[in-house]
């Protein structure tokens, strides 16, 4: 069991070796990854990032849902006050194989609730494949007005293989 002391322990490490203090809020051309909170797809490891790669927001499903839209929209709004205008983004919407939202079907007001729609709308959201699910959630995520230019790509992470699948690929930024 991992304890308060072996965190501590651990961010001492962290503070000693690898931490940089003069890391910007938001550091030019990074994108923003949206996964699931599973431990088995933590992105920083599965796509090899390091500290300050990017902006990452974890899930349930790693889905586009209104709580992650506006989490997007509240770090445009920070990005704002720092002196940054909203502008070309990268949008990583990763989704792996064996989620946890997979066993919630049969529960659909509570998927309702989660993704804010009628349940008669759950077929759409596709949770239970996982490559059909992560092309409707950049789909979403592009029907939404959020200010900028968006490449959005879509992956698909295997929890039995370790590797990634790109199920959609982004268009060229205008």
């Amino acid at each position: 069991m991992i304890t308060l002391d072996t965190l501590k322990k651990r961010n001492h490490d962290f503070a000693a070796h690898r931490f940089t203090a003069s890391m910007s809020l938001f550091p030019a051309s990074k994108p923003i990854i949206i996964s699931c909170v599973d431990p088995r797809a933590d992105p920083a490891h599965i796509l090899g990032l390091e500290f300050g790669d990017a902006l990452v927001i974890r899930n349930i499903g790693g889905r586009i849902t209104p709580a992650t839209l506006q989490t997007i929209a509240m770090l445009q709004a920070v990005a704002q006050v720092q002196g940054a205008t909203p502008g070309k983004g990268n949008l990583v919407i990763v989704h792996h194989t064996d989620c946890g939202i997979t066993r919630l079907a049969g529960k659909p007001d509570l998927l309702a609730s989660y993704f804010g729609i009628d349940k008669a709308e759950l077929q759409a959201k596709a949770v239970t494949d996982p490559r059909a699910a992560v092309a409707v959630d950049v789909a979403a995520f592009k029907a939404n007005p959020l200010p900028g230019s968006w490449a959005v790509s879509g992956l698909v992470y295997d929890v039995t293989t370790g590797l990634v699948e790109a199920v959609v690929t982004p268009d060229p930024l205008p």
